[in-house]
């Protein structure tokens, strides 16, 4: 990684950020340097900032420059947990941890380098760096994941994605007892004002997000409920139950207020910083087949942390 230290000169004529970095970076397009900007990879006098932020001089700049991806993943023999496969799709059970498509920072062992190893036919389908990929789910998320092996496949499942006609339900451990049983969350989802790696329902702009959820068992402190999605924008459960103040253990993006360091039992507190990730499992998915027409459903259980948390609480409270 290529890392740069400027500073605006403070007798320039105040510009915007991502015009004087353009600029100074040999001719790199705006729309790259936006990027860089949005990602937290450019710091201004030590803090992340807006793309729209107009320097008035003397400010010092960092700029972390990842290197170039590759124009085609490379094939990795990674293994995967396959539920289903035939000559249009792949369903699997991705594992946690792993990345779905390769991006800044993740240039090799995602889903998708070792989908290219397991399948001899997704090249291209769904753009050079995300063949076959319809949907995705955040690293730290678990379940069932769905992508295609040719151009037409692809074509019907995205559309299925973007009618929300999808069924995606997914189980959540939560800080909090919510005081309903139920309950359905709406608004907007768009970049954070102020904290460029998290997304919020306080953004300027955003695009509409729907969840429905319900508690399915209580802990105390702690609850496990199962999350409907109807819309599908990046980090959706997590922002919405943070923002509705039930934040998801583990979250290591969305702060959960301190909560994990107030739970008395040593035990529970050591199991939900071990997480490192947040506790959530996409458990089931369902969709219309892009050839037969027939509708297919896949359920699988949370992994073995997930699990693990769940028989300590219900023999707590058992």
């Amino acid at each position: 990684m290529n890392h740069l230290s400027l500073t605006f000169p403070p007798e320039n004529e105040p510009a915007r950020i991502d015009l004087f970095l353009s600029r100074e970076m040999g001719g790199e397009s705006r729309a790259t340097v936006q990027r860089l900007i949005e990602t937290g990879c450019v710091l201004v006098d030590g803090k992340q900032v807006r793309t729209s932020l107009k320097l008035k001089g003397g400010e010092q700049i960092e700029v972390d420059i990842p290197p170039p991806l590759p124009a085609q993943p490379l094939a990795e023999e990674i293994p995967l947990e396959v539920l289903y496969e035939d000559s249009d799709l792949i369903v699997i059970n991705k594992a946690a941890g792993m990345v779905v498509h390769p991006g800044a920072g993740n240039t090799s062992g995602t889903l998708v380098n070792a989908l290219l190893a397991h399948c001899s036919d997704l090249a291209g389908i769904g753009g050079e760096l995300r063949p076959g990929i319809v949907h995705r789910l955040d690293k730290g998320t678990s379940g069932v994941l769905v992508a295609a092996k040719h151009d037409r496949a692809h074509q019907a499942l995205s559309e299925q994605f973007s009618a929300h006609t999808v069924k995606r339900i997914y189980q959540a451990l939560i800080y909090g007892s919510p005081q309903e049983d139920t309950g359905k969350i709406e608004g907007i989802i768009g970049r954070h004002p102020t904290e460029r790696l998290r997304l919020s329902g306080k953004a300027r702009n955003g695009k509409h997000a729907v969840t429905r959820w319900k508690v399915k068992e209580r802990y105390g402190r702690v609850s496990l409920v199962e999350l409907r999605l109807e819309t599908g924008r990046t980090h959706q459960i997590r922002v919405h139950m943070t923002e509705a103040g039930f934040p998801l253990l583990g979250d290591p993006l969305y702060p959960d207020g301190g909560r994990c360091n107030n739970i008395p039992d040593t035990r529970l507190r050591g199991m939900i910083n071990h997480l490192g990730r947040q506790a959530l499992h996409a458990r089931c998915l369902g969709f219309i087949h892009p050839s037969s027409g027939e509708y297919m459903e896949f359920t699988t259980e949370p992994p073995d942390d997930m699990q693990e948390l769940l028989a300590y609480l219900r023999e707590k409270t058992g």
